[in-house]
């Protein structure tokens, strides 16, 4: 059974599943104070959104960390994850007429630039670099 469990919390529909369902929630909350159809646009937009992210955001950190040496390896990746992610974030829920643009999108930023961060450390570190 142990195995099962494992399978299923390391796999990517999980995770993909987990982000469309946490973001999206996130993004219905941030906009309860708009008409319900606004609400649930937004919340369907950010959790399609985060499910993609969540899918190449790994891959992205680790070909950024591998096109760059010294301190700049450390720092670059997840700033360039960042940035992209916001560029794509606000992009969409601009032209999608989200109300809350900025309410939407704070969380899942804060969440995929943590990732990026903290997952890109783990590389630099284990490249020998720290």
């Amino acid at each position: 059974m142990r195995g099962g469990f494992a399978r299923v919390a390391n796999s990517a529909i999980t995770h993909t599943a987990f982000a469309f369902c946490a973001m999206g929630s996130w993004a219905l909350f941030a906009n309860r104070a708009h008409p319900f159809p606004k609400a649930v646009t937004a919340a369907v937009i950010q959790g399609v959104i985060s499910a993609c992210l969540t899918l190449f955001l790994k891959t992205v950190v680790e070909r950024l960390s591998r096109s760059f040496r010294g301190l700049t390896a450390l720092w670059a990746p997840p700033l360039i994850a960042c940035l992209g992610s916001s560029a794509i974030l606000a992009t969409i829920h601009l032209l999608s007429g989200t109300p809350e643009v900025l309410k939407t999108i704070a969380i899942p930023l804060l969440v995929s630039t943590s990732y990026a961060t903290i997952y890109n450390y783990a590389l630099y570190r284990k490249r020998g670099l720290a």
